[in-house]
């Protein structure tokens, strides 16, 4: 049986907290900043906590040894 590989892409994307919960950048900072509005550049700040289904997914499919 071959090992369980966690996903290099995901390593980059993702952080999983102490209370198992992912931490990602805001989408649709990449480029492109000129036609987006101050607002959303304001509020794409940071990182945020993923929505709980879709933190299941990121750590079933992409992490499954966490990081």
């Amino acid at each position: 049986m071959p090992k369980m590989k966690t996903k290099s892409s995901a390593k980059k994307r993702f952080k999983i907290t102490a209370t198992g919960k992912v931490l990602s950048a805001a989408a649709g900072k990449r480029h492109g900043m000129i036609k987006r509005s101050n607002k959303f550049l304001r509020n794409a700040r940071g990182t945020m906590v993923l929505a709980e289904p879709d933190g299941r997914k990121v750590i079933k499919n992409y992490l499954p040894n966490g990081l």
